[in-house]
């Protein structure tokens, strides 16, 4: 009988994520972890990215931080290096980290633009070519990029957010095209309405800290949306992460994958 489950088992596989100090970053290093992975996790949040490599080695798995702005290539290449480095080689790169934005298109400003660009497709774009610059000599790795939801739907004040993470899906699969026959598999997740701190302007009250009662309405609102009526957690979207870690997925590259309880339904 064939072991399904050992192809979750990811022992000894080096996982270099951004965005690993908080939400579907960090849920998706824990995840990964608990699977065997060493975890080289970065995010501009140095201390949080050290929690979440403390709170992996407290559960005896193999963690370490880097402070990384992702607008830099010079520092996302070396969060890159510190891993081949310290392991010898990456096996699984994760695009995570990312901002939102809500505004119309006629009131974004020239800074608000050139950000988001930099946080939500230049970085993705960086880390693809430090990983890949790898993962060739290799002859294997897989890359992971998150897009969004709003690559499907369009919605007003999302202009901005959505063209980028548009532009994650398509580096997706053009880069899937290119690195298929050297061994390696790209592959994006575009996750739905996700209760992180990504959305916690949606709850949130004047001063900034978060009100139950909004997250309640706030769950409401948008589950109802969905077949499935709920809203996502970060779980979810580390779950389809560890799916795509595994040989389950080796036969996936170029894929968008959806964890949106259905909220929607591309062919």
């Amino acid at each position: 009988m064939v072991d399904v489950l050992a192809g979750y088992d990811l022992s000894g596989q080096v996982a270099v994520l951004t965005g690993a100090g908080s939400g579907i970053g960090k849920a998706s290093a824990l995840t990964l972890a608990a699977a065997g992975a060493i975890i080289v996790g970065g995010d501009i949040d140095e201390a949080a990215a050290q929690a979440t490599a403390d709170e992996i080695r407290d559960s005896g798995g193999i963690a370490s931080a880097v402070r990384t702005d992702v607008t830099s290539r010079a520092q996302v290449d070396a969060l890159i290096d510190s891993a081949v480095a310290s392991h010898g080689r990456i096996d699984i790169m994760g695009n995570i980290a990312g901002i939102p934005h809500n505004k119309m298109v006629a009131e974004v400003t020239d800074d608000e633009f050139e950000r988001i660009l930099a946080i939500n497709m230049k970085s993705v774009f960086y880390g693809c070519q430090g990983a890949i610059r790898h993962m060739i000599p290799q002859g294997s790795g897989n890359i992971i990029n998150i897009s969004s939801g709003a690559i499907d739907t369009p919605a007003p004040t999302l202009a901005c957010y959505a063209m980028t993470k548009a532009a994650v899906a398509m580096l997706t699969k053009t880069l899937a095209t290119e690195v298929g026959p050297e061994g390696i598999r790209v592959n994006a997740v575009a996750p739905g309405v996700i209760h992180t701190n990504f959305s916690r302007h949606n709850y949130t009250d004047a001063e900034g800290n978060e009100d139950p009662e909004r997250v309640e309405k706030y769950k409401k609102r948008f589950g109802s949306m969905a077949p499935l009526r709920r809203v996502g957690e970060a779980q979810d979207v580390a779950d389809t992460l560890l799916f795509l870690c595994s040989t389950g997925a080796s036969f996936m590259t170029g894929q968008i994958l959806r964890p949106n309880g259905g909220a929607a339904m591309p062919w």
